[in-house]
């Protein structure tokens, strides 16, 4: 998906609105636990209840490595199902030496045909580039995160420059705003201003609203841009909105709070 397809969804849908795929076996209406693929079925409906509300699905490769196969299976499914005109994420938080990126590039953009994957900075361009040779796919890497573990690395000064400041700049020799988008947790919003000095066209990626307690119309007010520049990520707080035979009702429902928040926004800031 092209930038611009993007900005047209967002238009569309009134909605920056990104749907996370935490699927979690413990956690979903019990009577789905008697179907032949359980995860599957949660998320078939969730998808099947949001998917005109959001632009974006981002499954957390976490819940479905840890079932093994079958896991997989289950997200080569739910991502043949999401519609075409919707961004896929692959919330991977990769970062290797070279030769290994390329091989995860490839599964992730050639076997699964996510749009785009998550991957950590730390071991530098060679780790990065691999993922941003391949032609309509997106890197989104870890600049700013929404966890308090971020205080140990992230806000680091080297002279002037702190270390997520870094990312961002010399990220930027690599891709660009066509390619290229961040992470940056919600739960900073003031950080919002000095990311968009450095980054001012790029989209970002924001976990953290909601369940974590970060606020949308302040993210929005520091870090929307002329053509939104947003996906706001939630995770929990839809998908796990109930746990009884309502969940794809109450999930709709808590998107659909949301969404409406954001045609507000987009309105208020002429988009």
């Amino acid at each position: 998906m092209t930038k611009q397809q993007l900005i047209e969804q967002i238009k569309q849908k009134r909605s920056f609105l990104c749907v996370g795929l935490d699927t979690d076996l413990t956690k979903i209406p019990k009577h789905l636990l008697d179907t032949e693929d359980p995860i599957f079925e949660f998320n078939k409906q969730i998808i099947d209840a949001t998917k005109d509300l959001c632009v974006a699905y981002k499954p957390n490769l976490a819940f479905y490595e840890s079932y093994g196969p079958q896991g997989w299976i289950s997200l080569q499914k739910t991502i043949d199902y999401i519609p075409d005109n919707i961004f896929t994420i692959a919330d991977a938080k990769r970062g290797d030496i070279g030769n290994t990126s390329k091989m995860y590039a490839n599964a992730f953009f050639n076997s699964l045909n996510f749009d785009s994957v998550t991957v950590a900075p730390y071991m530098g361009e060679d780790s990065v580039t691999p993922f941003l040779e391949f032609d309509g796919k997106w890197v989104i890497l870890l600049a700013l995160t929404s966890n308090k573990g971020a205080d140990d690395f992230q806000f680091f000064r080297s002279g002037e420059e702190r270390l997520f400041e870094k990312v961002l700049r010399r990220s930027q020799e690599w891709g660009n705003d066509q390619n290229l988008m961040y992470v940056v947790g919600a739960t900073r919003p003031e950080m919002f201003a000095d990311i968009r000095k450095l980054v001012p066209d790029h989209f970002l990626l924001v976990p953290g609203v909601g369940a974590q307690g970060g606020s949308l119309s302040e993210v929005c007010q520091y870090g929307m841009t002329g053509d939104c520049g947003l996906l706001i990520n939630s995770s929990r707080g839809i998908i796990y909105a109930s746990q009884g035979d309502d969940f794809a009702a109450a999930a709709r429902n808590a998107a659909q709070t949301i969404q409406q928040e954001m045609s507000d926004l987009l309105a208020a800031n002429h988009l």
